[in-house]
């Protein structure tokens, strides 16, 4: 009953219940903000307060505005001029997509004050960066590598830091940035506010968060690896060769408006996209491999309504928001069950409703299976694309048997013979040598010593001793 009536209390909240400066009330009018989501209502108030925080959150439930809003308030009220290269706040994010929509966000909630931020990442040149940072900075957007570089030249200092954001830190980990991170985290200040995001909590994720953080406040607004209430999540279980004539049925419906199309592959996110614009639907591709200057052109393409499809790899899966996203097509099924949970967070954000249809052919029955046991629900089946595929089909084979170590008494001969006969008929390098050798143990047992070399079949001497 006490849930419930909290529960209540968070719902009727309006952001003009916080006590933020007025210019932060003003940003939010004007973008049409009235009522916080769960994370917000339940972050704001303590980070209001100073404390450190553990934020577990699915993924387009607003986290950013969550740690964005306190921290622009907090930088209003001092009013402190920005210092060259030296961040006051710095937040950390794992793609460039994602810095780049944070520092959006707070441009956006933070245009009637005086803060200074910047957005720094790899895969373009640092000039520009560099000479932003020279001007002064308040709030430092960040990836990993590009801020260890630029602390290495002493572009970057971190004495005068007093509140770090670490951002989609299971993301974080997930693409190999730990080592980064414990040099990163090494050189903060001791004393310094601390706020820890992520989508789900894993062990290592876990551990990281308690060294990081100090006494933190936990909010976490929804299960973990749950997914979004209000999308409406459809199987179709679709032959390879068939998926393509499919998707291009799906993105032709009356009800599309923008949609993402998800492939495992850099390779097969640039075939899909070819093969869409030659069926007369208008696709680009997005992936790890296009340089920061085209996924940068192809996102405000697709932001801005010129481009109605993108076909991306997982690595749009985190941070990419997009208003009038109505569709999300799995192509192919991820192989880690948690990236379906943010491939499909991508649309119904912010309270909006959206679709997620996902084509499994008779080989990914198994990421299929493992995806309804993360999320703890069964995806419903789309009433024309049943499963048909017979028991079994595209399963992997079974591994081939392992060659036993011979039985005791058995002849160098006898273990040879069972040894030879490959593929084509033919007999491997390996497969020579050991003929040679059993023929040596052979010559040397007519010639009456009894038993093969010792030196070369020494253990099957031990035994016969």
């Amino acid at each position: 009953m006490g849930d419930l009536f909290e529960s209540m209390i968070l719902n009727s909240k309006t952001f003009a219940d916080f006590d933020f400066l007025p210019e932060i009330h003003q940003a939010l009018e004007e973008v049409g903000y009235s009522t916080p989501t769960p994370i917000q209502a339940q972050a704001i108030p303590h980070l209001l307060e100073g404390r450190d925080l553990l934020g577990c959150a699915q993924t387009g439930t607003g986290k950013t505005a969550a740690f964005a809003l306190p921290i622009l308030h907090q930088l209003g009220l001092q009013r402190r001029r920005s210092v060259p290269n030296t961040p006051r706040v710095l937040i950390l994010a794992p793609t460039r997509e994602l810095a780049l929509q944070i520092e959006e966000s707070f441009q956006t909630y933070g245009r009637f004050l005086r803060v200074r931020t910047t957005v720094i990442f790899g895969g373009v040149g640092q000039g520009k960066q560099v000479a932003s940072l020279k001007r002064g900075v308040h709030v430092l957007v960040a990836t990993p590598g590009r801020l260890l570089d630029l602390m290495s030249q002493g572009h970057v200092t971190l004495e005068g830091l007093e509140t770090f954001v670490l951002d989609e830190a299971d993301r974080m980990l997930d693409m190999g940035f730990l080592p980064d991170l414990r040099r990163i985290i090494a050189r903060l200040p001791r004393e310094r506010h601390s706020l820890f995001f992520s989508a789900t909590l894993p062990g290592k994720v876990a551990a990281l968060a308690e060294s990081l953080l100090s006494d933190p406040v936990k909010v976490e607004v929804a299960p973990q690896s749950s997914t979004v209430e209000l999308i409406d999540q459809q199987v179709l279980f679709v032959p390879t060769q068939d998926k393509l004539r499919v998707v291009e049925q799906l993105l032709n419906g009356p009800d599309v408006g923008k949609a993402i199309v998800f492939t495992r592959t850099k390779r097969g996110a640039d075939r899909v996209a070819k093969q869409l614009t030659a069926q007369g639907i208008k696709a680009e591709a997005i992936h790890g491999n296009k340089s920061q200057n085209a996924r940068t052109r192809t996102l405000d393409s697709f932001k801005s309504s010129k481009l109605c499809v993108l076909v991306a790899t997982d690595l749009a899966a985190r941070g990419l928001d997009v208003e009038g996203l109505t569709h999300v097509i799995n192509y192919e099924l991820p192989v880690e069950p948690e990236s379906y949970v943010h491939r499909i967070g991508r649309t119904g954000r912010a309270g909006a409703s959206g679709i997620a249809l996902t084509l499994c052919d008779a080989t990914e029955r198994k990421q299929l299976r493992a995806i309804e046991k993360l999320t703890r629900q069964r995806v419903p089946v789309h009433p024309d694309f049943e499963d048909r595929f017979p028991p079994g089909a595209g399963d992997a084979p079974p591994p081939p048997k392992r060659n036993r170590r011979p039985r005791r008494g058995t002849s160098a001969h006898q273990m040879d013979s069972g040894r030879k006969g490959t593929l084509s008929g033919k007999t491997s390098k390996s497969g020579q040598s050991r003929d040679r050798a059993a023929a040596s143990g052979e010559a040397a047992t007519a010639a009456g010593s009894g038993r093969p070399r010792k030196r070369r079949y020494k253990w099957l001497a031990a035994r016969q001793s």
